[in-house]
């Protein structure tokens, strides 16, 4: 018997940032239960690869080239997402950039670079497919928040801030659309091995750290994501909005103290 509780099979799902890392693994994830998934980023040929990891579904996985920090982009992929499909019954936004550097290093330009992709570029393109779901009636978004959403690491000041924005966006959107069946949720991952943040944890100081101060002492993986989301997209969480779910591995539940046992 198929728990229909948790079902997203024939979801038309809209993932931004889906052609590497978390995004990948949770279009991948949507795609094997059926859903008609439609993933966007901004280089076509890492776009062809990631389509092609996903490989053959239900429903074939459809790609587009979108820059979320420009509005027109946004205009043009909502509209080709609802030729194809009709509607967007869920978006996950997940694009996102980082520059590590010291806060009295950050140029404006790596600043806006930041801003503009992972918060400017997320409520763009939540507020264009918010108007189909408002109008609708029903939907679903998801934001990929952070363990900066809530205490800021260092050096990443631009990343913090947008994703602290990330977080008060999720709750103002749910807070406004809820009244309309609109529902708006977070997931914010803990520490996640995937390419762009590889050599970082290759540091035997920093992994240590990490380590020490995960409970269950490893690192996530992209895939790691996938059940949380299909949860928040589904009828299970349908009493659920305004919400920021932290899959840290336990991290943000406290830290390791140099004592022994």
């Amino acid at each position: 018997m198929t728990d229909s509780l948790f079902d997203v099979k024939d979801q038309v799902v809209l993932v931004s940032g889906g052609s590497r890392g978390i995004g990948l693994a949770i279009a991948a994830g949507f795609a094997a239960r059926g859903a008609r998934v439609v993933i966007t980023g901004r280089q076509e040929a890492t776009l062809e690869q990631a389509v092609s990891a996903i490989g053959e579904t239900v429903v074939s996985t459809r790609s587009l080239v979108c820059d979320v920090s420009q509005a027109d982009e946004i205009a043009r992929t909502v509209d080709q997402v609802q030729e194809w499909h009709g509607s967007i019954d869920t978006l996950i936004n997940v694009a996102g950039v980082n520059r590590r550097k010291p806060s009295l290093e950050v140029t404006e330009e790596d600043y806006d670079f930041i801003v503009d992709i992972n918060l400017k570029g997320a409520f763009l393109l939540s507020q264009a497919v918010g108007r189909l779901m408002v109008e609708r009636g029903s939907g679903s978004q998801i934001n990929i928040a952070s363990l900066n959403t809530d205490r800021p690491l260092k050096n990443v000041l631009p990343y913090a801030v947008s994703k602290a924005g990330m977080g008060h966006m999720t709750r103002a959107l749910a807070s406004e659309w809820g009244p309309h069946g609109v529902r708006v949720n977070a997931l914010a991952p803990g520490f996640i091995l995937t390419d762009l943040t590889r050599k970082l944890w290759s540091e035997p100081k920093i992994q240590q750290w990490g380590l020490a101060n995960t409970p269950q002492r490893r690192l996530g993986q992209p895939e790691d994501m996938v059940g949380t989301a299909i949860f928040l997209a589904s009828a299970a969480a349908a009493f659920m909005t305004g919400q920021i779910l932290y899959v840290d591995g336990g991290f943000t539940a406290g830290f390791d103290w140099p004592i022994e046992d």
